[in-house]
């Protein structure tokens, strides 16, 4: 027997050996016909059943992202009034706070006013009371002063002249 040489190969065959279908030219029409109907069958049921599935996903995933922005949009929006009101209340709270500041001034510094005005008429009263005791101190010592002065010119000059001086004369004598 003689051996037979695989045309592709050149490889030595043993029998009778069939080639490969999908390479074997007699089978070409029945594989283009079962290759439509598969491909008809997938495209019939992808564009039936998959396709309008995915496209329901993206849908609603395109719904929820927008209901999501949508509630970032009205958080963020009340977020903004909120602070919008803390600023304002806070303002109003430092306006209140600056009035009682300053009316609790103007009360403090009137009241220090009136302390003040008591104080210097007690200080003036005083005053006053020690210039008349000050006066009659002087009054008193000067009084005393001429006193002791008229005695001392009296001494000199009974000592001088060795004879004393009258009151009188002393008196007039020391007032010019």
């Amino acid at each position: 027997m003689a051996e037979q040489l695989n045309t592709e190969t050149q490889a030595p065959s043993k029998g009778h050996e069939k080639s490969f279908p999908p390479f074997d030219p007699t089978t070409y029409s029945s594989q283009l016909f079962w290759l439509v109907i598969c491909f008809t069958f997938l495209y019939v049921v992808l564009s039936k059943l998959a396709i309008p599935r995915i496209g329901e996903v993206l849908e609603e995933r395109h719904d929820r992202i927008q209901r999501d922005l949508d509630k970032a949009s009205k958080l963020q929006e009340e977020t903004q009034n909120a602070i919008a009101s803390y600023e304002e209340a806070l303002a109003t709270a430092r306006k209140k706070a600056n009035v009682i500041a300053d009316e609790t001034k103007a009360k403090l510094n009137e009241q220090i006013a009136s302390e003040r005005s008591d104080i210097e008429q007690e200080i003036t009263k005083k005053a006053v009371e020690a210039e008349t005791r000050i006066r009659a101190a002087k009054t008193q010592a000067l009084g005393e002063v001429n006193k002791i002065a008229a005695e001392t010119t009296q001494t000199i000059v009974e000592k001088l002249i060795g004879a004393k001086p009258s009151t009188s004369d002393v008196d007039s004598a020391l007032r010019n």
